[in-house]
């Protein structure tokens, strides 16, 4: 044992202190009988040959953290904490995820995970100098990388059944949303009413009447006391959630049909004031919700506005038809930047933030407060955890097949360009915590991406038509997603697999959200019909 601890060495280590203390955790890991897994995991993968690893550790906001060290390739996941946990010395302690290769999670062992990153990279090789170096990625002197998160403080169990189904609107449900609470659900139809729905009985509470046209867009406002409305009637119509009335009159001033609405975020203002719309119009409006005025009109756009996603830097985002995307300054209505490169219409946009601005201060820990400035501390305290350092993250998807990945702070170049995709890209969507984010697209497959670098991680195949919507888990461990093909399917992203198959509605699933406590799922189904998914 002696020579074999003589091999496991803290580079530039420090006589005493925290680095003795890392030399002290791995001597006692090598020590201990070592786990190689159990059950399904071990029969997927074969047996890891005992070998030392040059590892640094670097967080998921590529911070390194430490220096290198050697450790035993069936060094677990537990120990992996234990090693970092000396390093780092935080004043409470923390359960982190690590992968390798920003890929392949440490689920048993770091020399499992190794192993399939190699194996993953020898089937990608296109030739035999590739496969050559695929197998040789690992050898020597290699330093290996291990990127760390926090893991979510709880387990969301996957939707795995139909609970109830919601009968009332008369035509297609193209809208559903959960309130940030997660107590309530809104959902818009071509019938042109909006519902809201009671969770706690899966009965419907009000019918909410007034546009004259299809309605496209239901959002909760941040505080859970307004929803908003849009419409192919060009109207946007705000309801008061607790009693279904309308507030005041309708936001006129589009002159097509509305594409998307987002809330000023809780971050930025306790009032839940303030709305941004987009419209086929080729613009986008600020309104003040209390007194029904437009506070100002956005009008660079030279095509359709295809979305809008208010952030919590006080920039505005759009994406267009007119293959650009522009950044506005919220207050002043001052457009900041222009991002361009894709070669088409730009269908979809996702911020890195989107979970934490939706949710506000609403978590699976917290959900009662004071007064609205309380809200809003605490809607700060959770937005500055997600927050990457340089700036909030956008991805962009369009119809010539491609995303783009932005840091908009950091400049108008782009950080990535993905490909894959066969089909246009209809929908994307960072994870809760802002480390991956997923596609869906017309070529009938979901693709899952790292969320700072843009690199592509694997591709969920299983629909047969369309994929029109997805939706995270609050643990950002599953996705569930709709599809044309009337189905709707969870997916695992540790395991990069499906879990469940959800079939029940007779047609076209339109949309999809997950709600924040992570209990429900809803869809709306061109069937007219509204889902609830449970466990």
């Amino acid at each position: 044992m002696e020579k074999q601890n003589k091999r496991l060495k803290v580079q530039h280590a420090k006589p005493d202190g925290p680095a003795q203390n890392i030399k002290e955790v791995i001597a006692s890991i090598n020590a201990a009988p070592q786990e190689v897994g159990a059950g399904e995991e071990q029969k997927e993968e074969p047996p890891i040959e005992h070998r030392e690893i040059r590892i640094k550790f670097r967080s998921a906001e590529g911070e390194e953290m430490g220096d290198e060290i050697m450790i035993d390739s069936r060094t677990s996941k537990v120990e992996l904490n234990k090693i970092l946990d000396q390093i780092m010395q935080p004043d409470e302690k923390q359960v982190y995820q690590f992968f390798v290769d920003e890929s392949q999670e440490v689920r048993e062992s770091i020399g499992k995970a190794m192993d399939r990153v190699q194996r993953e990279a020898e089937k990608a090789a296109k030739d035999k100098k590739s496969r050559d170096a695929a197998k040789k990625m690992f050898s020597g002197e290699t330093v290996v990388t291990l990127t760390y998160k926090p893991e979510a403080m709880f387990r969301i169990r996957p939707i795995t059944r139909a609970s109830s189904t919601l009968e009332g609107h008369s035509e297609a449900v193209l809208s559903v949303a959960f309130s940030p609470d997660g107590k309530q659900l809104a959902s818009g139809s071509g019938d042109t009413t909006v519902r809201i729905w009671d969770l706690q009985t899966e009965t419907p509470m009000f019918t909410c009447e007034g546009h004259k046209h299809w309605v496209l867009f239901v959002s909760f406002s941040p505080d859970c006391t307004k929803i908003a409305s849009g419409g192919m009637d060009h109207n946007i119509m705000i309801w008061n959630a607790e009693t279904g009335e309308q507030l005041g009159k309708p936001l006129k001033g589009h002159k097509n049909f509305i594409t998307c609405m987002a809330w000023e975020p809780l971050v930025a203002s306790f009032e839940s004031r303030k709305l941004a719309s987009s419209s086929k119009d080729q613009c986008v409006r600020i309104w003040d919700t209390f007194n029904q005025t437009c506070l100002r009109s956005l009008t660079s756009h030279t095509a359709s506005v295809t979305k809008v996603l208010w952030g919590g830097e006080g920039l505005i985002y759009s994406s267009s038809q007119d293959r650009t995307i522009k950044v506005w300054h919220a207050d002043e209505g001052m457009m900041t930047q222009e991002l361009k490169g894709h070669g088409h219409w730009v269908n979809t946009l996702a911020l890195s933030t989107d979970y934490v601005l939706r949710t506000g201060c609403f978590d699976h820990t917290k959900n009662e407060f004071a007064d609205n400035k309380a809200m809003q501390k605490y809607a700060i305290e959770r937005y500055e955890k997600v927050k990457d350092p340089l700036g909030e993250r956008l991805v962009s998807g369009s119809d010539d097949l491609t995303m783009f990945l932005w840091q908009p702070k950091q400049g108008n170049k782009n950080v990535a360009r993905m490909t894959g995709h066969q089909g246009l890209v209809n929908m994307v969507a960072f994870s809760p915590d802002s480390f991956y984010f997923v596609s869906a697209s017309f070529d009938k497959s979901i693709k899952l991406w790292d969320g700072r670098t843009g690199k592509f991680l694997t591709t969920f195949r299983g629909h047969v038509q369309s994929v029109y919507q997805i939706a995270w888990s609050t643990d950002s461990r599953m996705i569930v997603s709709g599809s044309k093909d009337s189905t709707m399917k969870v997916w695992d992203v540790e395991k990069r697999k499906m879990m469940f198959d959800l079939p029940g509605h007779a047609d076209e699933v339109y949309a999809v959200d997950w709600s924040p406590d992570g209990e429900k799922v809803a869809s709306g189904s061109k069937d007219r019909m509204l889902r609830i998914w449970r466990n």
